[in-house]
């Protein structure tokens, strides 16, 4: 990559991957990491817990309410935009995310619905936007590189899905310059994970470099999250803002750098559009 003539003082107001107690390993509820978020200086917030089938060991509507019912949240909270999501796993080549195939006929009560939807597109359709991510590989054993990488672009094609979650730190083989090329014509968004430093090993650290000087020199938009579990770690991006800084990553590619540009990433990528809301 070319070196720019200045150094850029990279800034991020945006935490864009947050888990609160509803993920079962994470510790915070969500006003704590509200708070945290607002001390940090950070704009926006959005809460995005597991929506997978590492929560509980069979499948009901009744389990999920806490998801589908952030639409109680309030969208500014401490002074902090509160965005309502879901990290979603990826669970097939097809790219078909968790929830797919589990029919939601009634609702928490009992009471029929008169459409029947799938629960993914249920929880997904209450969501401002949803993280899709790989976790577990039991589905993927023996795919090729092509699968695994034409797997991500379905994910990408789903209408709620606008972040791909921590690629770098998953360990699949996939043709990173298809994928990135494929986000950037959907106007889709590319993780930056803060906690691949920690989860990640040299391995994904090296992939997450990788990735990230690929979509400096192919123009395609990042967001970072610190995928924080405490909320002692909301809004801090240390590693990430160095890494940022060694490869002089165009900032104008940084959609979390404030809360008016991914609002606007958001709405450019067709998911949602907060504006009118």
């Amino acid at each position: 990559m070319k070196e720019k003539q200045q150094n850029i003082m990279y800034t991020n107001k945006c935490d864009t991957h947050t888990h609160t107690l509803y993920s079962r390993h994470a510790f915070s509820t969500i006003e704590e990491n509200v708070r945290a978020a607002a001390q940090q200086g950070m704009e926006l917030l959005a809460t995005t817990d597991h929506f997978s089938d590492m929560l509980y060991p069979e499948v009901t509507i009744k389990h999920y309410q806490y998801l589908f019912n952030q639409t109680m949240l309030p969208r500014t909270w401490h002074g902090v935009t509160l965005l309502r999501g879901v990290e979603a796993d990826i669970i097939d080549l097809e790219g078909r995310l968790f929830g797919h195939g589990f029919a939601v006929d009634r609702n928490i009560v009992g009471m029929p619905f008169k459409t029947i939807r799938d629960l993914d597109e249920f929880v997904a359709s209450k969501q401002d936007y949803v993280i899709a991510s790989v976790h577990g590989r039991r589905n993927l054993e023996g795919a090729t590189v092509g699968q695994l990488t034409d797997m991500y672009v379905k994910a990408l094609e789903n209408q709620k899905v606008l972040i791909l979650g921590h690629i770098g730190r998953s360990g699949l083989s996939i043709d990173v310059d298809a994928l990135l090329s494929a986000a950037k014509s959907m106007n889709k968004l590319i993780e930056l994970n803060e906690h691949s430093f920690d989860n990640g090993g040299e391995a994904g650290v090296k992939r997450c470099r990788r990735i990230a000087e690929r979509c400096a020199e192919l123009g395609v938009m990042v967001s970072l999250g610190t995928d924080a579990h405490v909320s002692c770690f909301i809004g801090k991006f240390d590693r990430t803002l160095q890494l940022l800084e060694e490869i002089h990553f165009p900032e104008e590619l940084i959609a979390s750098r404030s809360r008016e540009s991914f609002l606007e990433a958001l709405k450019r990528s067709g998911v949602s559009d907060l504006s009118l809301a």
